[in-house]
């Protein structure tokens, strides 16, 4: 299950936004998007996904190591961790304290989703990447 409805998604943010979608490939076969033709892509068979860092203005995943990589781009980053309390304490937990140095908001909801890009839109210039957690986890790249 995706967990995010992609009906509120496309009502909501359809207008100015189009979703990239990268599962797991696990599930990647499980999700059918014909109704959302023009505003979700399943690109979950894409080879490289650093080309899809590329042409993201921002990335939502979970708990994905993804957001190391995708943190040497500087962009902002959504966490949608609907099963926080789940993962940390029974399903696989953290290496750092993912709750308070997480590089962006961690929300639970696509209500909540859909909040962290609005506000996104209005603080645009003041959404960076954390500077600790870029001294820390992304220092040893320079392009």
């Amino acid at each position: 299950d995706l967990h995010l409805d992609l009906n509120m998604l496309k009502m909501k943010l359809g207008n100015e936004y189009i979703i990239i979608l990268r599962m797991h490939y696990l599930v990647a076969e499980n999700f059918k998007l014909d109704a959302f033709k023009g505003f979700a892509y399943d690109f979950s068979k894409h080879e490289d996904i650093r080309e899809l860092y590329l042409i993201s203005d921002l990335l939502i995943t979970d708990y994905s190591s993804v957001f190391f990589d995708y943190a040497n781009l500087k962009r902002p980053m959504i966490f949608f961790t609907y099963d926080l309390e789940e993962y940390k304490g029974e399903i696989r937990g953290f290496y750092f304290d993912f709750e308070k140095e997480a590089p962006g908001p961690l929300v639970s909801t696509t209500e909540e989703v859909i909040a962290a890009i609005k506000d996104l839109e209005t603080t645009k210039n003041d959404q960076q990447l954390p500077k600790e957690f870029y001294q820390r986890f992304c220092y040893l790249e320079d392009g």
